[in-house]
């Protein structure tokens, strides 16, 4: 009679034992489902992302970010935004950095555009402040690094100065001159 009970009170313990286990296992299923379904919606929601283009995976509180997305920001904004939820321990970014050809374009128009603009806005300001130059007839266009005096000036000394000062600029690359000379009356 004592080995039966101590039989079963043996096999009671392992029984609760191993539903304990297996309880464990399912709270964490459950736990990382929750999670993923969280980091779903979280980029799901944030407008800043075209979160149709990337994926999570969660294993054991751990979330996996898998994707494609054209900037870095964009990868570490993902990153950020999942960090947040309750229950992550950790995130493995693994999304692309994938840049289109339009974008790549476009970022090298807007790096020219600046620098043409940079361009000209030095070239002005040094006509300005050169007394022997009046810029208040001079136009400056610039386009890819080339500049495009127009106007008038006085005499063909000052036409000259115009031109050097515009060739003197950093970024030039080269200076056509419309500039005409008008003689004082």
């Amino acid at each position: 009679m004592k080995r039966t009970l101590i039989t079963i009170a043996l096999a009671s313990t392992l029984a609760a034992t191993s539903a304990s286990a297996k309880d464990n296992t399912w709270e964490k299923e459950a736990s990382d489902a929750w999670i993923d379904g969280k980091a779903e919606a979280t980029l799901l929601f944030n407008t800043n992302l075209d979160s149709f283009d990337i994926n999570t995976d969660v294993k054991g509180g751990v979330v996996i970010l898998t994707g494609k997305v054209e900037r870095s920001v964009d990868k570490k904004l993902a990153e950020e935004l999942v960090e947040g939820i309750d229950g992550v321990k950790e995130v493995e970014n693994q999304i692309t950095i994938v840049e289109s050809a339009q974008q790549d374009k476009s970022n090298h128009m807007d790096k020219s555009t600046f620098t043409d603009a940079k361009i000209a806005t030095v070239i002005k300001t040094r006509f300005l402040f050169d007394t022997d130059v009046d810029a208040s007839d001079i136009e400056v266009d610039v386009e890819n690094g080339e500049v495009t005096l127009r106007g008038e000036v006085a005499s063909s000394s000052e036409k000259q100065l115009a031109v050097a000062i515009a060739k003197n600029t950093a970024d030039v690359r080269d200076v056509n001159t419309e500039l005409k000379i008008v003689k004082e009356s």
